[in-house]
């Protein structure tokens, strides 16, 4: 979660403190550097959204208001797209170079200021590693920064103070589509892998809830249209939040448009997936007990 300055005559290092000091039991906080074109804003990292939801419902201990709604604030998760406009981009320093890589993002900033759409640059700067989050009114005025030949002009001095190319932050939906920015374009995972992997877990999913939830729709009453929307229901929610997101993990590099998107590595991906395939058929075909259509029989 990015919590911006809202601005006034208030101190930043005090609001950032006060702010940091309410997030009981987050994984780590960061302050931006509030610098000429930087915007001033906190980082506030959590391990899940229940973690997150608790810290939001109690952020007024601040006093006059609090920080919310008052300060702006935008979500940045692992498992998700980021928000329309926004580019999240991670660099890796080299050692000793952080003062050149700080002036070459004041140069990208004040350059990107010039485009239309443009609200805003964020840097969260360590010794080794920092975080840029740019954030324009659409996709459509984040592409046209992404892609011009001003930004290109811009990023030859930035790269020189990087071990290597900065990477796009991702974002995995749900149901395995991961979306990343990347020269100006917004990709995702091509729909046949996620297709694959949907499959992959679908099939068990009916195939259980049809052998060990049908049954006891059977014995309450439950008409056949009303159980078959109640397993979907069940089945929809169960891939949506639990499920997924669990079989997208080992296949997050394989899903990935750009990391994933050589022919080795689509390959390989598709291949470990249609063995799961036989193994998914071989346990339902011949294991009896698992078969809803003939459970009940002697």
């Amino acid at each position: 979660m990015l919590v911006f300055h809202p601005g006034g005559n208030g101190d930043f290092s005090e609001w950032a403190s006060a702010v940091t000091a309410t997030a009981a039991g987050c994984i780590r906080t960061r302050v931006s550097v509030a610098d000429g074109p930087l915007e001033p804003a906190v980082a506030v990292t959590f391990s899940g959204t229940t973690e997150l939801d608790a810290w939001l419902d109690r952020a007024d201990p601040l006093g006059h208001g609090g920080w919310l709604p008052a300060a702006p604030a935008i979500l940045l998760a692992t498992d998700e797209p980021p928000p329309a406009g926004v580019a999240a981009l991670r660099h890796q320093l080299v050692a000793g170079r952080s003062t050149e890589f700080l002036q070459s993002q004041r140069e990208l900033a004040t350059a990107a200021s010039d485009f239309s759409g443009y609200e805003g640059t964020v840097l969260f700067l360590d010794e080794e590693e920092a975080l840029s989050v740019l954030r324009f009114r659409t996709d459509r005025h984040l592409t046209a920064w992404m892609s011009s030949g001003r930004r290109a002009d811009a990023l030859l001095g930035l790269r020189s103070s990087l071990t290597a190319e900065f990477a796009p932050a991702t974002g995995t939906t749900a149901f395995g589509t991961t979306v990343r920015t990347d020269g100006g374009r917004m990709l995702m995972t091509p729909n046949w892998k996620s297709v694959m992997l949907v499959l992959l877990v679908l099939y068990p999913t009916v195939m259980l809830l049809s052998r060990f939830l049908g049954p006891v729709l059977d014995q309450l009453g439950a008409e056949p249209w009303l159980s078959l929307w109640l397993s979907q229901v069940i089945s929809v929610a169960a891939m949506q939040w639990w499920l997924m997101p669990w079989a997208s993990g080992p296949f997050r590099r394989w899903l990935d448009p750009v990391d994933g998107a050589g022919w080795r590595s689509s390959l390989a991906g598709a291949a470990v997936i249609l063995l799961l395939y036989a193994g998914t058929l071989l346990l339902f075909g011949s294991v009896r007990w698992l078969q809803f259509w003939d459970y009940a029989s002697p």
